[in-house]
């Protein structure tokens, strides 16, 4: 649900109606075209979300574009601004308008293979050296019955993003520059009213819109032993009119209730979030590795943010692994396949080629210069003794502009998970089902009185007839 630099929340959810009339025109097509060329011959490589607004970004994009060109004759880049949101990438798919390369999240990617939009790459990545790199965890979100259909490039776990100066104020920073660590949900809960009592800002922010709020709910449930969905048959049933759901919906109505220790919003999406957390008035927040790219407009210091692992639930140690990837649309030609695949290992590549590391060290580079903290080290869709992994890892420890114990413990975290388990996210209709949460986060957080059993057994029931009982694949 995540990529660099894509949001993590696709905000527009496709209409259902829409999205069966496209897998019903798409299920019979995808057949290898032609293969397309300009008037010098060059096969065409169209690549979406290029950069329309003229800056640092852009520029790197072109500078990346003519030394592909010149490396890689027989290929040209187009470049197309379409950008993946569900609603357009269905209407664009039925019109057979795709650009050949385009990016979105993994919560996208078992649509699109089920829906037969995307090309099967695995034959191509065994050919260029990348098939037996990736990391396994991620392959397998990318691939059905043994075949990959896209290319990973960013991948995450969500770990705690804290406020080090508010930490400190609240006499929870260790000496050597280490944050102390709520070891669960309850200790968490504790931590944020030692600093809201220190300090006056709200402990914890918790996300409630646009998706967002389910989407950081399952994590927490899954903690508690929630199962949403599962498969019964040929056909999916929903599974979170549970105790286990109910109770980690009440965690997040006792932080208000009971605790007061969120902010006094209670409309919060991605966005307002990282404002909260990116101007001080909030200490603590669910969070991906990337996060700092997040709160760079609010002129947070660097040295102000601090990361460790996600508290451990009352059933279980769990965290939401997301990312995004690269995918070519069906109907490409083996040659454009061929094209996009090279065109996406100069920037994101097992391999430590010099142009990898060039453009590695522009892009943290220009990080810097957004004054975003670099020290983060999120999870590699690479396998961890890649060369280009270890290159990108001792490039930002080189470059490090904050003291690196401040997301020690999170760094740690992710190279090495311990008993802590990676949870994909739900399978299928993912954001229908984060938007039905999120109302039932609104009315816990606005209602002392609201029913968390009550809430999960209507939304249960929503989600089956809305949703899952109209899926066709």
């Amino acid at each position: 649900m995540k990529m660099i630099k894509i949001n993590k929340v696709k905000k527009a959810v496709a209409l259902m109606t829409v999205g069966a009339l496209a897998m019903s025109i798409f299920a019979s097509c995808g057949k290898k075209t032609e293969n397309v060329t300009d008037e010098n011959g060059r096969t065409i490589i169209s690549v979406g979300s290029w950069p329309s607004k003229e800056g640092q970004e852009k520029q790197n994009m072109e500078d990346r574009k003519q030394k592909f060109e010149a490396d890689n004759t027989e290929f040209v880049i187009q470049p197309d601004n379409w950008s993946f949101d569900l609603k357009s990438f269905y209407a664009k798919a039925a019109g057979g308008q795709l650009p050949v390369l385009f990016n979105t999240n993994f919560t996208e990617v078992s649509q699109i293979i089920n829906a037969g939009y995307g090309a099967d790459l695995t034959d191509e990545l065994k050919k260029q050296g990348i098939y037996d790199k990736m990391n396994k965890d991620v392959m397998d979100v990318v691939s059905k019955d043994g075949k990959v259909y896209a290319y990973p490039f960013a991948s995450y776990v969500l770990g705690l993003a804290y406020n080090v100066d508010l930490f400190k104020k609240a006499g929870l920073m260790n000496e050597d520059g280490t944050p102390k660590q709520p070891k669960d949900w309850n200790e968490l809960a504790e931590f944020a009213v030692k600093i809201k009592k220190a300090t006056g800002v709200p402990g914890f922010i918790f996300p409630t819109a646009n998706n967002v709020g389910g989407w950081i709910f399952t994590s927490v449930a899954w903690s508690y032993g929630t199962e949403f969905m599962k498969k019964d048959g040929d056909k999916w049933k929903a599974t979170f009119d549970s105790p286990e759901a109910a109770e980690a919906l009440q965690f997040i109505k006792d932080l208000k209730w009971k605790y007061d220790v969120l902010p006094s919003n209670t409309f919060v999406d991605y966005t307002e979030q990282f404002k909260t957390f990116g101007t001080g008035q909030g200490a603590m927040v669910i969070a991906a590795g990337d996060m700092p790219a997040d709160v760079r407009s609010y002129e947070m210091n660097p040295d102000s943010i601090g990361m460790m692992a996600i508290p451990r639930g009352p059933k279980d140690h769990v965290t939401l692994m997301g990312g995004s990837v690269f995918a070519v649309s069906k109907g490409s030609s083996d040659k454009q396949i061929e094209g996009a695949i090279k065109w996406i290992k100069t920037a994101y590549s097992p391999d430590l080629t010099e142009q990898f590391k060039e453009n590695k060290e522009k892009d943290i580079k220009t990080r810097l210069g957004n004054n975003e903290l670099i020290t983060v080290k999120s999870m590699s869709p690479w396998n961890n003794d890649s060369d280009a992994v270890k290159y990108e890892r001792e490039l930002r420890d080189k470059l490090a502009n904050g003291n690196p114990n401040h997301v020690k413990l999170y760094n740690d975290f992710v190279a090495d998970l311990g008993d802590c388990k990676l949870h994909p996210e739900e399978p299928v209709c993912a954001q229908e089902l984060y938007g039905i949460l999120d109302n039932c986060i609104q009315a816990v957080l606005t209602d002392k009185n609201a029913d968390c059993a009550e809430l999960l057994k209507k939304a249960n029931s929503d989600f089956q007839q809305n949703y899952l009982d109209n899926l066709d694949y």
